[in-house]
């Protein structure tokens, strides 16, 4: 072989090392947590730091473990008495359980979207307008509950819900700022009759 012949050869043959030992490698960070594939079957788990894999025959799968948020997007909603509302959401979550969260459900974040609007759409459901306008702790605490049940099962702890905005229908909103006005008329006069009576 030539001169220029064995450089092009060892060149490649370092390239190709070079690009073997970058895919072997996989950083995890401190906050992540993860399981390695091995032509299908789960043969262990990503640690925080350096993981060696062999490359092309194993199949590294990383999942964040901090607190998420998500948006539960606005959706009408029908009360127990037939009025409609637009309710939106906001989901805080974490993962506790990577293997669940993995294995058990294709995508959490998509899963926990869905439950959460047919979850959030039954208990408007079973409410009157008047409680679901009054009791959004109690909507809250109740959503909480059952989407930290069911999520378990696919090692999603939820943290927190809260339901950001409940629109009524115009027409009750017109009456509520009626009421508003005039309780607020209410109070002034009763200030301005207090102001003139002799003391």
């Amino acid at each position: 072989m030539k001169v220029n012949d064995m450089f092009w050869f060892w060149l490649i043959l370092g390239i190709i090392a070079l690009f073997i030992i970058v895919k072997a490698i996989v950083i995890v960070n401190q906050y992540e947590g993860g399981l390695i594939f091995r032509l299908g079957r789960v043969i262990g788990k990503l640690k925080p730091g350096i993981n060696i894999i062999i490359p092309f025959l194993d199949v590294p799968v990383k999942v964040d473990m901090r607190t998420r948020v998500t948006d539960i997007p606005p959706q009408e909603m029908i009360t127990k008495d037939n009025a409609v509302v637009k309710v939106d959401a906001v989901v805080y979550y974490r993962v506790i359980d990577v293997e669940k969260a993995i294995l058990e459900v294709e995508d959490y974040e998509y899963a926990i979207i869905n439950l959460a609007q047919t979850t959030l759409r039954a208990i408007i459901g079973s409410m009157e307008l008047d409680e679901v306008l009054n009791k959004r702790e109690y909507i809250n605490s109740k959503l909480l509950e059952i989407l930290d049940r069911e999520t378990d099962a696919w090692g999603v702890r939820i943290e927190k819900v809260e339901v950001k905005e409940i629109d009524p229908p115009e027409d009750i909103k017109n009456a509520m700022a009626q009421q508003m006005k005039a309780e607020r008329l209410k109070r002034a006069a009763i200030l301005e009759a207090e102001g003139e009576k002799p003391e």
